[in-house]
């Protein structure tokens, strides 16, 4: 079922039975996983990037837990690190960070994944960056190639179909092809 390392496994299982780690803004996938679903939908997602890209590590807790990156960040996302071994030049970055963004209709009583943002950063910091809000494009200094592009656009699909079973049927989530 889950194809997790050891350490995200605890992390997703911890965030889970300790109901009283999100306190305040949560941000990390680890502090999202606050039912079995989500957790089950999270341990899917980070399934889907390491099938693509199996070199990657998943990384549950990409922010640091201080007031100036707490002030920085969406609370209405779930936010997952990938880290390569070293810098990739497929990806011309060493680590990508996943946020996926949501949207709470109060009256309905629903959530939704709303779109999909990543960005590489390497040592010398962010290399390039990609949304699903906009265009789906991939706007930076440094690209990934346009094979690793694709793959991206693709996981991102999947990724908002996880999060949005019913809409992806109706074909109501954006092909991402221009």
């Amino acid at each position: 079922m889950w194809k997790l390392d050891y350490d995200d496994q605890k992390a997703l299982i911890s965030s889970y039975t300790n109901r009283n780690q999100g306190r305040g803004r949560r941000v990390n996938a680890a502090e999202q996983a606050t039912t079995l679903e989500t957790a089950s939908k999270i341990a899917t997602v980070v399934n889907l990037f390491k099938a693509e890209f199996p070199d990657a590590r998943a990384d549950l807790k990409p922010w640091a837990n201080d007031i100036d990156t707490r002030q920085l960040v969406d609370p209405d996302s779930i936010d997952i690190g990938f880290h390569f071994p070293g810098r990739s030049r497929l990806f011309q970055s060493r680590s990508v960070l996943v946020q996926i963004r949501f949207y709470q209709d109060l009256e309905a009583e629903t959530r939704r994944a709303i779109g999909v943002e990543a960005a590489g950063y390497d040592h010398q910091g962010k290399q390039w960056r990609f949304s699903t809000v906009q265009n789906w494009g991939f706007e930076g200094a440094s690209r990934p190639t346009p094979e690793i592009c694709e793959s991206l656009k693709g996981f991102c699909r999947k990724t908002l179909a996880v999060f949005n079973p019913g809409l992806s049927d109706r074909g109501a989530i954006d092909s991402g092809l221009d």
